[in-house]
């Protein structure tokens, strides 16, 4: 076995190369245990379907992701990486956790995931001698404070049950001076916030079976709008957060009403995946930027660069000593 530094503050075992930390704490929260068993469908599809085959689909994932955290290209990320003790709290099936691994041979990378995509990610990637892979809650990692230069926390921080504990938690596991990369959800249109909400709780009374048909006619739904190339002009609306301008139809009905993702350059199951990942989950806050303010002011971070789109805010923070 690869040797992994002394990182816990409590029993590790190993089974089939994925490190397990043996949390202390027993109780579970009432929404958690839906979360996981979401990602894992939604992972365990995203194997089957070899997603990360879909070479468009990883190429937008890299590249939005150098645009998240603040990087022009991949050798500068490289630079920034290199040397560091790296964890990449939320890791999923690990193509990205991987690649920051090869990124950065001189770094040690760990990749933590509560759902069975752990599975997936050590056979994939076992061969990566710079990358560990362990089970756990990233809300309770049993890491010791302080034993990380960098943490990435990429799309995941809202799917846990307490947000806010998370970030905390995930902070504390930081050395002075060292990096967070998160990413918070935004608040969207009022219509949007309220149709999201709606259909998550009653998407969560159907099939797995079911939700995937219905990801996939969202999908198509998406396209149908796309193909009609169609702009429209919408006021200012403050009511209700729909914002003026020009918009593609579609665009305008995804950001404001109903997502319906679709990418015209990326595989149908891709596409379907996206949307199977916002309905699916129990847990997903988002967040107004004043409360995201206060939410890096009161862990005592400092921020070192700030990305802002529809969906999100996402960057850097710098702790503070």
């Amino acid at each position: 076995m690869r040797k992994l530094p002394k990182l816990f503050n409590s029993e590790i075992s190993l089974n089939e190369n994925i490190i397990t930390a043996v949390s202390k704490r027993k109780d579970t929260e009432k929404n958690q245990d839906q979360t996981k068993n979401a990602f894992s469908e939604k992972w365990t599809s995203a194997s089957e379907k070899d997603l990360t085959n879909d070479k468009n689909f990883i190429h937008d994932q890299k590249k939005w992701f150098l645009s998240l955290y603040g990087f022009s290209n991949e050798d500068q990320l490289a630079e920034f990486l290199k040397g560091k003790t790296i964890l990449d709290a939320g890791c999923g099936i690990g193509y990205k956790t991987s690649w920051v691994a090869s990124l950065a041979s001189d770094s040690i990378v760990v990749g933590m995931d509560i759902s069975d995509s752990l599975g997936i990610a050590a056979q994939k990637y076992k061969n990566q001698e710079n990358l560990f892979f362990i089970k756990g809650d990233i809300a309770n990692t049993e890491f010791d404070c302080g034993v990380f230069d960098l943490v990435i926390c990429d799309q995941v921080i809202m799917h846990t049950e307490k947000p806010e504990i998370t970030f905390n938690h995930l902070g504390s596991l930081i050395k002075p001076s060292g990096y967070f990369f998160y990413y918070l959800y935004a608040k969207k249109a009022l219509p949007r916030e309220l149709v999201d909400d709606f259909f998550r709780h009653e998407t969560h009374k159907i099939t797995n079976k079911e939700l995937w048909e219905f990801s996939s006619q969202l999908t198509e739904l998406g396209k149908n709008l796309s193909e009609l190339k169609v702009k429209i002009n919408s006021p200012e609306i403050p009511l209700l957060n729909i914002k003026k301008g020009e918009y593609d139809l579609q665009r305008f009905i995804y950001w404001n009403f109903l997502k319906c993702f679709y990418n015209s350059e990326w595989d149908s199951s891709a596409n379907d995946i996206v949307n199977f990942d916002w309905y699916s989950p129990s847990n997903a806050k988002r967040y107004t930027e004043s409360e995201f303010n206060d939410l890096v002011i009161s862990n005592k971070f400092e921020i070192d660069f700030f990305h802002k789109e529809e969906a999100c805010f996402s960057g850097r923070l710098i702790k503070q000593d």
